[in-house]
């Protein structure tokens, strides 16, 4: 399948009720409001296919730019490449589960995170906070490394209140993916969470959203589910 054809497969698959959705969560024109699970069938198709997903990544469509990071091959992408797509992801659900969950299954994952993490940008450090959460919840443990991480949970502790509002959401989820997935410091996670208390994400025309990592923790505690590992990152 080329471009053309996969864009027309899209288009066809398009809802108005989703591309309102999508539009209120931040994304714009053009889109045409596919639902995730539709594209499964398309992704089955083509299976992995790096030319082509670069090619619907400079689209600028937002439905072809989370289909290019179902068909990317993230160990063929270099820094670079995960640079140059993270400046074209313009709201978080490009940059968190588009960029991030693609970089998640490279191996430069760690080293390219904490350089966004570090970058004082509110949707690259997003970005990088949020592929750590999706490497901790996929990757065994001592792939690792515990001080690194228990120093994670210190800056999220120092900074996250007054870190901007995106950030704050994905540092919270680290929190709380720490706490559930990662357990060698389980408990070191539970006892920052409760220190770090109530964070309030202020958003765009909506109401703030107050979220609660210590509560999240807790609940997986009473489902028995601390270890959780997902077997994929990607759908």
């Amino acid at each position: 399948m080329n471009l053309e054809m996969v864009m027309q497969e899209l288009e066809a698959l398009g809802k108005e009720r989703t591309k309102k959705i999508y539009i209120s969560n931040g994304a714009h024109e053009p889109l045409f409001g596919v639902a995730t699970g539709a594209m499964k069938p398309i992704a089955k198709k083509i299976k992995i296919n790096q030319t082509l997903a670069e090619e619907l990544y400079a689209t600028g469509n937002y439905d072809a730019m989370y289909f290019a990071g179902i068909i990317a091959d993230p160990k063929a992408m270099t820094e670079s490449d995960f640079d140059r797509w993270m400046d074209s992801a313009y709201f978080y659900m490009l940059s968190d589960y588009v960029v991030a969950v693609t970089l998640a299954e490279a191996d430069i994952a760690q080293e390219v995170a904490d350089k966004w993490i570090g970058s004082g940008e509110e949707l690259r450090m997003s970005a990088g906070w949020s592929c750590y959460c999706w490497l901790l919840g996929n990757r065994q443990d001592f792939e690792f490394s515990e001080s690194k991480i228990a120093n994670m949970l210190e800056t999220v502790k120092n900074t996250i209140h007054d870190s901007p509002e995106r950030t704050k959401a994905s540092m919270n989820n680290f929190l709380y993916t720490v706490g559930v997935s990662y357990l060698p410091l389980h408990e070191k996670a539970l006892e920052t969470a409760k220190e770090v208390g109530k964070i309030e994400v202020k958003r765009d025309k909506k109401k703030s959203s107050f979220l609660h990592a210590y509560e999240s923790i807790q609940k997986e505690v009473d489902k028995g589910r601390i270890g959780f590992k997902r077997k994929y990152v990607r759908c």
